[in-house]
């Protein structure tokens, strides 16, 4: 049993938020045409602004850390209180009640990489990096994909060369969120060419300020440069910092996707009133055609999908409660939030017209722009919806293998039917 009741816990989460943040308005009712209409995802940001950003994420990580309230129920050794995920979830509807800095800095590293070090990690590695990480000092990012290995992770070729205590890294990465201001990346590299795919793959933990390693941004539609590519040049890691065993990497690359797939998918709209029906609605009202019936019949079936997205994700929210590890079904919640963006990308283009690529000075129009552009990065990350619908057939439906192409066959040999491994 904890040894704090959780209607004390509550008490001793308004206290510190009491003393250290301020209490959000009563949420006012919607009414078109006030307050913020962004609705942007990866938007443009200066750099200057990103540092700002960044240092006040870490500060109010580090007061909830030292205040007991930063891994609440992580392990006692790494910081944590070993409480129940029910006093987590508390927190967190409690915080949302304050204004505080924004956090998503820390989503991947905590969502993804700390969950796989705190699994495959030496005790060394695991003292050195996870306590740190929880308290904000350290930020984490994740160097799964590559030019010609995105979706079919496995083909990677970024390599790690032993060299008596330490690996040689040498390669490229994409697609890298967070790369600029990560201090440590969790990389997966080829360390033998000869073995299968799957099987010659090995995880490490690099430092992201290490010698060798050059970041470069990724402009986007939106004009964000959320991505990075990121390339290694003969970069030093130490063997104590390997995650698992030489040649399991498939194995640690799986504990960070299935825990992906699981921040990723639990995401919600997206924030800035994405799945807000209301907000959609009166858009209809604005323009004048709520009382189209096949406008009606979409704007209800955007309703609906959220919901069910909602549910599903609650359900898998439950598995993971009972100690359960995320599983494919978090493919499900990834491949939903992305088709839910996407449908109400859709839905508002259809309402306003030339509206959402012509700014006209309308509030609310314009800025849905940068939702519609930013829609095909989400289907890209932590997987393709393409690659998602056939974990889903696979695993979670059991349907028979697709399809593909290895390497070695010639297309010209391969016949109608084949499966390939």
């Amino acid at each position: 049993m904890p040894d704090i009741t959780i209607d004390e816990f509550r008490d001793e989460v308004v206290a510190f938020l009491d003393a250290n943040a301020t209490k959000k308005q009563a949420e006012q009712k919607f009414v078109w045409g006030e307050g913020d209409d962004d609705v942007a995802l990866f938007e443009e940001v200066t750099p200057e602004r990103e540092q700002e950003d960044l240092d006040l994420a870490k500060a109010w990580r580090a007061k909830r850390f030292d205040a007991g309230l930063g891994h609440i129920t992580g392990a006692v050794e790494f910081g944590g209180r070993e409480l129940p995920g029910a006093y987590d979830r508390l927190y967190g509807q409690l915080e949302g009640q304050y204004e505080t800095p924004n956090q998503s800095f820390f989503g991947i590293g905590l969502g993804m990489v700390a969950p796989t070090i705190q699994a495959h990690a030496t005790p060394e590695v695991k003292d050195l990096y996870v306590r740190k990480m929880y308290r904000g000092d350290l930020v984490g990012c994740q160097l799964f994909s590559e030019p010609g290995a995105g979706s079919d992770l496995a083909s990677l070729q970024c390599k790690a060369e032993r060299d008596g205590d330490e690996w040689i890294i040498t390669g490229q990465k994409v697609w890298t969120s967070g790369a600029q201001y990560s201090d440590i990346g969790e990389i997966i590299c080829r360390t033998d060419a000869d073995l299968p795919k799957h099987k010659g793959l090995t995880g490490f933990v690099v430092d992201m300020k290490a010698p060798g390693v050059e970041i470069r941004p990724l402009r986007q539609m939106t004009g964000g440069a959320s991505f990075n590519e990121v390339f290694f040049t003969e970069v030093r890691v130490p063997d104590s910092h390997r995650l698992g065993d030489v040649n399991q990497g498939w194995t640690v690359a799986l504990t960070t996707l299935m825990n992906e797939r699981a921040s990723i998918g639990a995401g919600g709209g997206g924030g800035s009133g994405l799945g807000n029906v209301t907000r959609l609605a009166e858009m209809c009202r604005y323009f004048e055609v709520a009382d189209d019936p096949v406008v009606r019949q979409k704007l209800m079936d955007v309703y609906i999908n959220f919901q069910v997205s909602k549910f599903n994700n609650q359900r898998a929210l439950d598995k993971i409660k009972r100690g359960q590890l995320p599983g494919p079904e978090m493919s499900i919640a990834k491949l939903s939030l992305t088709n839910n963006m996407w449908r109400t990308a859709n839905f508002v283009a259809d309402i306003l017209g030339p509206r959402i690529i012509a700014d006209t000075g309308e509030w609310g129009t314009f800025a849905w722009g940068q939702l519609l552009l930013g829609v095909p990065g989400m289907k890209v990350a932590g997987g393709t919806d393409e690659v998602m619908k056939n974990i889903v057939g696979e695993r979670v439906l059991g349907l028979p293998k697709d399809s593909g192409i290895d390497s070695v066959t010639p297309f010209k040999d391969l016949k109608v039917g084949t499966q390939v491994s």
